[in-house]
């Protein structure tokens, strides 16, 4: 079937005319119109566009001048501005936002070729680890545990992005990775999620959660398919202040590098209390096909790890309070008409965000009030520092590091969901990477034994993305991971 093929597939057959883009675009959008009433992982499909699109790439590969992405039919995570294109970030208080541009990320697919089939649903304002607080209802992760028709989620926030992928409904899609929002959904999906060093891809047009920390990355099913997209999607941006004027490496060549004579460290710190001996058995044969493909495993330290959770929902909060003062009604957002001013913004923000928004809002403002400030948002940010220094110092002895990607598998819906703090420490093995700005990635490994799939994490060094593919490559070749959700295009409801 065609939803099944790779992006490096799907080029590849292009290329040799065994179908059109418009073909490969119909076969996503029937997928989509069977799949999606169930998973609700697009918010708004557009056919008609897709369509369009995929014609313009079939002319253009007629033509001689195809993109590198000509005719891949692609989700965008609904946080990125799209023209013409509603956008929600998944919340009420945006429910008809159409912006008049594109992000420079979705402006640059396009520009390769890249067909848009529609905007993925996610954790309303990317803030959550498990697809729940979208406006717009929960998404269903495709896979179930073996025997059991118990929903699961698919992580968060680019929970949408993360199931179409898995699901057969797109060949790709976009994420943004504030403290693990595209590595936790690959690991619980069965997919492959890029986290790039903060600064390679523009945020120019992507809905800010928090400033500091938000990182646009590819999500496929593959490890070369991710290296594709993220050829396309990164870049300097002027538009863009936190843009590296950086080269684009070939990302696709380095995931056929050799591992051989590699330094992979392994972070005694991330042997979590009570971790599922799945994950610490998928953790060890990890680092046993790596040291089979001639990489040298090290131990080593970062000790500040502990304190990555707190840090990150300290930093986040502060800087989300910030981003969402501007949805009030009269500047942005849907308006909800009071007796004066305050009222007006009072209601307008209480029907337009739900209750994990408010929450983290009502956080970010109580951290950077003039009592606490000092004690909560300085000291956090002097203790990112200690993080960032800790990265540092082990890249100086190694190439790259090798982690779980997530301390659990998939959890049910509506599971955890009352307990935030538990909830928060879904992002334990994800947040250190986003804090220190370094490039990290999800690659899955296996099964646990209720048939779901677990990820392994490969955190690289600063704008060294080529270190991060060839090992997460290495790993997929040694794990031949090859099962599939039950619930995807072609597979029986």
């Amino acid at each position: 079937m065609l939803t099944d093929l790779t992006i490096a597939g799907a080029l590849a057959g292009l290329a040799a005319r065994d179908f059109s883009a418009t073909e490969l675009t119909t076969a996503h959008l029937d997928a989509i119109a069977a799949l999606n009433p169930q998973l609700n992982a697009f918010i708004t499909v557009t056919p008609e566009l897709a369509l369009a699109q995929a014609a313009a790439a079939d002319e253009a590969r007629a033509k001689g001048h195809a993109g590198p992405l000509a005719g891949i039919p692609i989700a965008i995570k609904d946080l990125f501005c799209t023209k013409d294109v509603r956008t929600t970030a998944a919340s009420h208080i945006l429910d008809h936002f159409i912006p008049p541009y594109d992000s420079t990320v979705t402006a640059q697919l396009r520009a390769a070729g890249a067909v848009t089939l529609g905007k993925a649903n996610l954790d309303e304002f990317a803030m959550g680890s498990s697809n729940m607080s979208s406006a717009y209802g929960p998404v269903e992760n495709p896979w179930h545990r073996q025997g059991q028709a118990t929903r699961l989620v698919p992580g968060g926030s680019s929970g949408g992005s993360a199931a179409v992928v898995a699901a057969r409904l797109a060949l790709g899609a976009t994420g943004t990775d504030t403290g693990g929002s595209i590595r936790q959904p690959a690991s619980f999906t069965g997919t492959v999620g890029m986290k790039p060093t903060y600064g390679r891809c523009s945020r120019y047009g992507i809905i800010a959660f928090a400033s500091s920390l938000d990182q646009a990355g590819p999500m496929a099913r593959t490890v070369e398919d991710c290296a594709l997209m993220l050829a396309a999607m990164a870049g300097f941006d002027p538009r863009d202040s936190t843009s590296a004027e950086r080269p684009v490496p070939d990302f696709a060549a380095a995931c056929r590098h050799s591992v051989k004579g590699m330094r992979i460290g392994i972070p005694t710190e991330y042997a979590a209390p009570g971790m599922p001996a799945a994950i610490t058995d998928i953790w060890q044969r990890g680092q046993n096909w790596l040291r089979e493909q001639g990489a040298e495993i090290v131990e080593v330290s970062l000790p500040h790890t502990k304190y990555g959770v707190p840090t990150y929902y300290i930093v986040a909060t502060a800087e989300c309070s910030s981003n969402l003062a501007r949805y009030d009604g009269v500047r942005f957002g849907e308006r909800v008409e009071g007796e004066d001013l305050i009222d007006l913004y009072e209601r307008t923000r209480a029907a337009g965000f739900g209750a994990e928004v408010k929450r983290r809002i009502l956080l970010g403002t109580y951290v950077l009030s003039a009592g606490y400030y000092d004690a909560y948002y300085l000291r956090a940010q002097q203790v990112r520092q200690l993080i960032l220094r800790d990265f540092t110092e082990v890249f100086s002895k190694v190439d790259a590091l090798l982690t779980p990607t997530a301390p659990s598998a998939a959890f049910a819906i509506g599971e955890m969901m009352d307990d935030p703090v538990t909830m928060y420490l879904n992002d334990i093995f994800t947040v250190p990477a986003s804090l220190a700005g370094v490039p990290a990635m999800s690659v899955p490994a296996g099964l646990d034994h209720q048939g779901l799939p677990l990820g392994l994490q490969v955190i690289g060094k600063h704008f060294d993305e080529s270190s991060v593919f060839a090992v997460a490559a290495a790993l997929e070749r040694a794990a031949g991971f090859t099962a599939t959700p039950s619930l995807m295009a072609g597979a029986k409801p």
